[in-house]
Parts: C-alpha cells; sequence; structure tokens
C-alpha cells in the first residue's frame, strides 16, 4: 500500500504542470545604476551624468523579453567633469531644470538581436518623448539584473540646439545597472 501511494505522488508530481516564473522586481536608484554621458565639440570633449534617479524593472524569470524598466531621473543632479559647464547645463539653452525637473524613459519592448538586445522606450526630455531604440547587455532573474549599453543620440530632437557648429548635436549615453534581490 505504501509502495502504491509512493507511486501515485510521484506519478502526480510529474504530470503537474510546471510552475509559473514569477515576476521579479527591482527598485532602481543613483546606487544601483549608473547614467553617464560624454559631450563633443570640434576641440575636446565632456563627461558628466546623473546622480539620483528613481525607477522599477520588473522581469518574469529570467524571460528577458518581459523585461519591463521605467526610470525617473531628477535633471537637477546632473554633474559633469567642468563646475561651469554643470551650471550652463541646468540652464535654458539645455535641460532647463526649473521649468523640466524630470526625464524619464519607459521601455515598451526588448528583442534579441545577435549576442545581445535591443531595447525600444519612450524617452522624455524638455517635455518631448520620442521613441529610442539601442542596444544592450541583460542578465535577468529572479534574482538579480544586470544591464548594459551605450547608445548616441541627437539632442536637438528634444529641443537642444544651443552652441549649433561649437557643440556637437550627438551625445553618447552609456547606462549600468547591476542591482540584486
Amino acid at each position: 500500500m505504501t509502495r502504491m501511494l509512493c507511486t501515485l505522488a510521484l506519478v502526480t508530481l510529474m504530470s503537474a504542470p510546471a510552475a509559473e516564473a514569477t515576476e521579479a522586481k527591482f527598485s532602481l536608484t543613483g546606487n544601483n545604476t549608473k547614467v553617464t554621458f560624454v559631450g563633443t565639440k570640434p576641440n575636446g570633449k565632456h563627461d558628466g551624468g546623473f546622480r539620483n534617479l528613481t525607477g522599477m524593472a520588473t522581469v518574469d524569470g529570467s524571460d528577458v523579453t518581459s523585461l519591463k524598466l521605467s526610470v525617473e531621473i531628477d535633471v537637477n543632479s546632473i554633474y559633469s567633469d567642468n563646475n561651469q559647464l554643470t551650471q550652463h547645463l541646468k540652464s535654458g539653452d539645455f535641460f532647463d531644470v526649473r521649468k523640466h525637473p524630470k526625464a524619464r524613459f519607459a521601455s515598451t519592448r526588448i528583442e534579441k538581436s545577435g549576442e545581445g538586445w535591443n531595447i525600444t522606450g519612450d524617452l522624455t526630455m524638455l517635455g518631448k518623448s520620442r521613441a529610442v531604440t539601442f542596444p544592450a547587455t541583460i542578465e535577468a532573474s529572479s534574482f538579480g539584473l544586470k544591464l548594459k549599453t551605450e547608445f548616441t543620440i541627437n539632442r536637438t530632437q528634444w529641443g537642444m540646439t544651443y552652441g549649433k557648429g561649437r557643440v556637437d548635436e550627438d551625445v553618447k549615453l552609456a547606462v549600468e545597472v547591476t542591482v540584486a534581490k
């Protein structure tokens, strides 16, 4: 009788549907998510980034295509390698932090691309939203998320037109996320 119950229990377990992947949620902050930039001009470049941001990343198990990212950047936390430039970047010539204190990104699609992934989403700066797609390396599980990307945007598409001919329109962005439960 005991052998029969054990066999029945084993058959029941083997025929049971696989457990559903569980959605993992990760809080994104300036401590685990780095957003940096390189702006160039004919005679040089400047490095900088943003210190403060908040956001959320959710993923079902290790299914990277289920990844959803939502990030809000405190634009006033901008920094650069030059204090005078940092103040200028906060002005109406660039980010206009008084009128537009936040920048946002929300993913809309993650797709496999070669060895990595393409992330598509809406980037909002200066009150203007534009769809952007960029390559990334992503490792996701219910225990953690690692994401790394570098891509270029044209700042004039969001209305930053200051310094035509003296400041290059393309700005290189880099994002690195390392977060664990």
